[in-house]
């Protein structure tokens, strides 16, 4: 009878291990930080986790579900937030207040006439309304109580209280005055449509001042601009027709260049003549 094989005794894994990793060996070559013996776990398979989506089909409810949160999440991160929004009002370029600003104190609306002789300079009625705010942070907060000044040239280019050109027309005071703001942060005026003078484009002067006695005075002079289609269609009528050909243009005029474009006014028909909104912001302290 053949002699019955020896059984060769099997080791289970982790006697094999250990015997593999019997001390002392020689360790590998290097930074000992990054030497580690082998290890059991590391043969170990990771268990397939049930939360994995990869296991999961998902019905069309859930798929919907899904795809409207993302894209709500995606809508949220483009649209700006309300805060950053720019204030309802704007910050205007300070111009040169020029040669023909003169203190006259005349606290009135309609600046047409000369209070000496109550005579009106003819031209096309032109109202104007002026909300002056004060900028601050992403909003507007008006400005009350303000004192805004208006003045600019006759519909043939004179100035009043000014020599110019070999005339004098000192002592009259036509096209010019000031007005308050209100709470509301508005002054309102009544002139006529300006008319023009040899190196300037058509425009309108004013100058706004905060109380003088408060310690955060503040003072903004600058200049408003028209539409150069708008002036040549009140040019073809009278008093305007009667003068020169006008020269100049917005185009021609170095201090439009010079943020005019921020300066424009646009006037309305507001029978019998025009009328125009302007809103500042200021940066009042």
């Amino acid at each position: 009878m053949l002699a019955r094989e020896k059984e060769v005794p099997r080791c289970s894994p982790y006697t094999w291990w250990r015997r593999a990793n019997r001390w002392p060996r020689r360790r590998p070559s290097g930074p000992r930080t990054f030497w580690r013996p082998a290890s059991p776990s590391n043969f170990v398979r990771p268990r397939r986790s049930k939360k994995l989506w990869p296991d999961h089909v998902l019905s069309r409810r859930e798929a919907l579900a899904l795809i409207g949160a993302s894209s709500a999440a995606l809508l949220t991160l483009a649209l700006p937030a309300r805060a950053a929004a720019p204030p309802s009002c704007f910050a205007r370029p300070q111009q040169t207040e020029g040669p023909f600003f003169v203190e006259e104190e005349l606290d009135r609306s309609d600046i047409r006439s000369d209070p000496r002789t109550g005579a009106v300079r003819p031209g096309v009625p032109l109202r104007l309304t002026f909300n002056v705010s004060r900028i601050s942070g992403a909003t507007c907060v008006p400005l009350a109580g303000a004192k805004f000044d208006l003045w600019h040239c006759d519909a043939t280019g004179r100035y009043s209280d000014a020599r110019s050109r070999g005339s004098s027309s000192v002592g009259e005071k036509f096209l010019r005055g000031y007005q308050r703001t209100n709470a509301a942060g508005t002054a309102r005026f009544l002139t006529i449509y300006p008319g023009w003078y040899g190196g300037r484009t058509v425009h309108v002067h004013f100058k706004i001042r905060t109380a003088a006695s408060s310690a955060s005075a503040y003072e903004f002079t600058s200049q408003l601009y028209f539409d150069d289609a708008l002036t040549d269609r009140v040019y073809a009528s009278e008093p305007y027709a009667a003068g020169r050909r006008r020269s100049m243009h917005n185009a021609d005029d170095f201090l439009f260049r010079d943020g005019g474009s921020q300066l424009l006014i646009v006037p309305v028909q507001d029978a019998p003549g025009y009328a125009a909104t302007f809103d500042i912001g200021l940066q009042v302290a």
